[in-house]
């Protein structure tokens, strides 16, 4: 017993020594000295040991973008981790009915592949100059997962288990996560610990092409086509595209087009990013953005042509046109064309928001769909939504009876009824969008049946039908006044260069007598 006292005493006065100089050694040396010693101890280490280490950093390059290795063996590990591993760490995720745990830092948990042993340990650093939180990732600190494993078995642990790590990584992601939507933060928020780019929720839209008020033959096109992209990144590959593809959706208001974006999330379980616009500051912060999105993600600019001064910058007008462009619309295009200067804060152009669609930086990350909305496509410069940017261009129009059917279905749970033939008329002689008829087929209350839901549609057709009855009628009439103003307009132009061109003459005569 004695022997063993002496032992345990020998060792704690040994631990207890190691731990003060250890503690003297982290406070008194500089911080770039003790960098400077850690590497030769480490070289030294190599030098001896007969194992050999990978390190993966959380972020790529200049900390622009988080690796996706990373995040894959970090999936990897969660399982191992929660089996083995002395210190976790918990991260609670909304809505989840469990916590997602996760090695903690300066841990480690080994594994076992093919018989052969390897040790994962993770590690946080701190940067030594603060400047370098403008590496993006919104801290100063860094952490990085280190692999370990004999030499031998290199070949072995490079060739084949470092793919089975990340392919299996991968797949853990892909069903353990839940779909969220994101937007864009403003730059200065950017380096501060609790907001990086993007702030996000989770996605929860319910929309999904069964509910989408369209014509079926036109929605199961969509359909075909999403599916074909979500299939293609070798046949992307093959012809030398990035695998990407570009939708504009465009139409009246309350046509659907958010809610197409939302039915297309869900049927390619996709992330959303409403990227807007007129908070991005210039070009070069652009490209941050869409560098900062992952894969499998839909890429947003709902109403293109509000977002910033992008639209028509080519555009030429008819000089004819402009001549007789009424006064009054001529001070109301000024007076918009100065608010319009005055509130706008982003430097971002046409030419930066192509290159970053559809450009260099583009082919940076793969399948992602990216969706510009317009209430007026004809305001949009051809250079941004031919084929090739947007690919597909997707008409949301008003609705006709296809879609009232979906319509019906859906919020009265009927296929048929005796108003239906009614209705299909009006519908074909009226525009109204698919939200005004869904408003009208909502039950109000209780009491409120099928039979009166549809009847209250039928007379908001009917007023609707007169109301743009007399507004064609108020149309022609301004119409005709235009065009009697335009006339009279040329005929004094042309009497006052007639009375001209008789004065020169006069005056020649009286010169000549």
């Amino acid at each position: 017993m004695v022997g063993t006292g002496s032992i345990w005493g020998f060792t704690g006065s040994t631990m207890t020594s190691l731990m003060f100089f250890w503690a003297i050694y982290k406070q008194y040396f500089p911080y770039h000295l003790r960098v400077y010693i850690e590497e030769y101890v480490y070289k030294l280490m190599g030098w001896v040991s007969n194992y050999v280490h990978i390190k993966f950093d959380e972020y790529t390059g200049e900390g622009l973008k988080r690796s996706e290795a990373y995040n894959s063996i970090r999936n990897y590990l969660s399982s191992k981790s929660t089996a083995c591993a002395k210190r976790l760490k918990a991260n609670e995720t909304k809505n989840s009915k469990s916590l997602v745990l996760s090695l903690d830092d300066d841990e480690a948990v080994e594994d076992e592949f093919e018989g052969v042993m390897v040790k994962w340990s993770s590690s946080v650093s701190k940067n030594a100059n603060q400047s370098n939180t403008s590496r993006g990732n919104g801290s100063d600190e860094r952490r990085y997962l280190t692999l370990s494993f004999h030499r031998e078995h290199r070949r072995m642990i490079i060739e084949t288990y470092l793919a089975h790590v990340l392919r299996e990584g991968k797949e853990i992601g892909l069903r353990n996560r839940e779909r969220k939507l994101y937007t864009n933060n403003s730059s200065q928020e950017w380096y501060s610990r609790r907001s990086g780019k993007w702030s996000n929720v989770l996605f929860h839209h319910p929309a999904t092409f069964e509910t989408l008020a369209m014509d079926p033959v036109k929605k199961e096109g969509i359909k075909k086509d999403l599916i074909k992209f979500s299939k293609a990144k070798d046949y992307y590959k093959k012809v030398g595209k990035a695998w990407k593809r570009g939708y504009l959706l465009f139409g009246p208001p309350g046509t659907g087009k958010s809610t197409m974006i939302a039915a297309i999330a869900n049927f390619l379980e996709y992330d959303v990013y409403d990227l807007e616009l007129t908070t991005v500051q210039n070009n070069s912060e652009l490209k941050k953005f869409l560098l900062d999105t992952t894969s499998k993600s839909i890429i947003v600019i709902e109403d293109i042509d509000c977002s910033l001064d992008l639209t028509g910058q080519r555009k030429k007008k008819n000089e004819e046109d402009e001549e007789n462009e009424d006064e009054e619309e001529k001070k109301e295009a000024e007076k918009k064309s100065k608010v319009e200067g005055y509130e706008r804060k982003s430097k971002v152009t046409l030419s930066g928001l192509l290159n970053s669609i559809d450009g260099l930086w583009s082919a940076c990350s793969d399948e992602k769909i990216i969706i510009f909305t317009t209430n007026f496509v004809d305001k949009l410069d051809p250079a941004l939504i031919r084929r090739g940017r947007m690919d597909k261009h997707i008409e949301m129009s008003y609705c006709r009876f296809e879609a009232f059917k979906v319509l019906a279905k859906n919020y009265l749970e009927i296929e048929a009824h005796d108003l239906y033939g009614e209705i299909e008329i009006l519908l074909e002689e009226t525009d109204m969008s698919p939200a005004d008829v869904a408003e009208n087929l909502m039950p109000k209350s209780d009491e409120e049946d099928a039979n009166i839901c549809l009847k209250r549609l039928v007379k908001s057709l009917e007023e609707e039908k007169e109301k743009a009855r007399k507004l064609a009628e108020e149309e022609k009439k301004k119409k005709a006044e235009r065009e009697a103003r335009r006339n009279k307009k040329k005929a004094e132009q042309e009497e006052k260069k007639k009375k001209k061109e008789n004065g020169d003459v006069a005056g020649e005569n009286g010169n000549k007598i």
